[in-house]
């Protein structure tokens, strides 16, 4: 299929972790299953974040942490080659802040966060998992 080996550029704040910026927020339900299930498949995962800094060190030993292997933080390495462009180019990219994007609320949490349970079938509709 053309979903094969895609490349995801992922959010980190209210898509990976609910909103607690400059913290890190709680893990979203879901997530860290269906980005180690896209590891496995190959699948390469930019984390693609305005963190900056000591703030997305610690975002990048999040997912050290979990055991989810990302291909580039905040870039992709191969678009260099076919453009100067600084916005990452990826295939999907999984955001809480984008149109479409399927999102949940949590009680007593103020801002929605990604629902992963959703972002799966999605993804299992489209052959990427």
């Amino acid at each position: 299929t053309m979903y094969d080996r895609v490349i995801i550029a992922i959010d980190f704040d209210g898509t990976c972790v609910e909103h607690d910026y400059p913290a890190i927020g709680l893990e979203v339900e879901g997530c860290v299953e269906v980005l180690r299930e896209l590891n496995k498949r190959g699948h390469r995962l930019i984390l693609h974040t305005m963190r900056s800094g000591e703030k997305l060190d610690k975002a990048v030993k999040w997912f050290k942490d979990r055991k989810i292997a990302l291909w580039a933080v905040n870039e992709n390495p191969e678009q260099k080659a076919w453009t100067e462009s600084p916005k990452v180019f990826a295939n999907i990219y999984i955001d809480d802040s984008s149109l479409g994007c399927p999102i949940k609320f949590i009680d007593g949490v103020s801002r929605p966060v990604v629902d992963w349970a959703k972002i799966r079938a999605i993804l299992e509709y489209d052959g990427v998992l």
